[in-house]
């Protein structure tokens, strides 16, 4: 059975990348999921399903944020590049050319 995640034989690729191939399908998934739910809460007329939605999608996004986590500590290059955009203030285009800049910073 071949799985989407997956652009190389499966048998040839380390426990480590497809683990993590595994966490990106699975940080994939919960964005979907957090735009379905955005779609349905849009249109919910009803008071109390719609706060049940928001609480199923309040846990996609920690399902996403989870699998984000997982992803940024095995890798430090994508941790500080992140670092430089998420939960900055400011201009996101410019934190994210300080964040490349500090990412190529930790490659030389």
């Amino acid at each position: 059975m071949g799985f989407d995640q997956y652009h190389e034989p499966a048998n040839e690729l380390s426990q480590e990348v497809r683990t993590f191939a595994r966490v990106i399908t699975s940080l994939q998934e919960e964005c979907e999921a957090i735009g379905w739910y955005e779609q349905r809460i849009s249109l919910e007329q009803d008071a109390e399903a719609r706060q049940i939605l928001l609480h199923a999608q309040a846990e996609e996004c920690l399902h996403f944020s989870m699998d984000l986590e997982f992803l940024l500590r095995r890798h430090p290059k994508w941790r500080i590049a992140a670092q430089h955009v998420l939960f900055q203030p400011g201009d996101i285009i410019a934190n994210a050319q300080r964040g490349e800049d500090a990412q190529e910073s930790a490659e030389s």
